[in-house]
């Protein structure tokens, strides 16, 4: 969905109790209408990654936020969806490539392994954005620790904790 009247009505729809935000419930209900069916904690994940005032809800403006990013996860997914609905190792290592992640071979095996629920060598599309919400959840959190920009950082142990439970979908 991309027409902003479109997605204002879909928000109000999903929006039940008129608050002007929605929890992760009602997001998880809504995305599975679209036949996107996620496990409560991803979609948490995704209210965290797009919550900007913290306040555990997603607002209009965050859901908007939340749309474009889907909806260019699954477009990368769908340049090489061969129709199967589902991409291969290969395949989800050229869509995190077009997104702009880049993965030294150990992550993105370790990665795509744990994504891949079939253990089939084939990731589906809810799998893939699942995938993806996690490797921005986690390069959001190293950059939080990356104070000089340069891709390296030095955690203690109790750092390292914060950023395992802060990943953790």
């Amino acid at each position: 969905m991309e027409n902003p009247n479109v997605l204002k009505e879909w928000f109000h729809h999903v929006d039940s109790n008129n608050a002007g935000s929605i929890n992760a419930s009602q997001l998880k209900n809504a995305l599975a209408v679209g036949n996107l069916n996620f496990p409560l904690t991803v979609v948490q994940q995704m209210i965290r990654m797009y919550d900007f005032d913290k306040n555990g809800t997603m607002d209009f403006e965050e859901f908007v936020a939340l749309n474009k990013f889907l909806l260019k996860v699954q477009n990368a997914f769908s340049q090489l969806d061969r129709g199967n609905g589902f991409l291969t190792p290969e395949d989800v290592h050229q869509a995190l490539v077009k997104l702009g992640f880049s993965l030294d071979s150990p992550a993105f095996f370790t990665v795509c392994e744990s994504f891949d629920q079939n253990k089939m060598g084939m990731v589906r599309l809810d799998a893939f954005i699942s995938l993806c919400i996690f490797v921005q959840s986690a390069r959001n959190l190293f950059n939080s620790f990356d104070a000089t920009k340069q891709g390296r950082v030095t955690l203690d142990f109790n750092q390292f904790v914060y950023c395992t439970a802060n990943c953790r979908i």
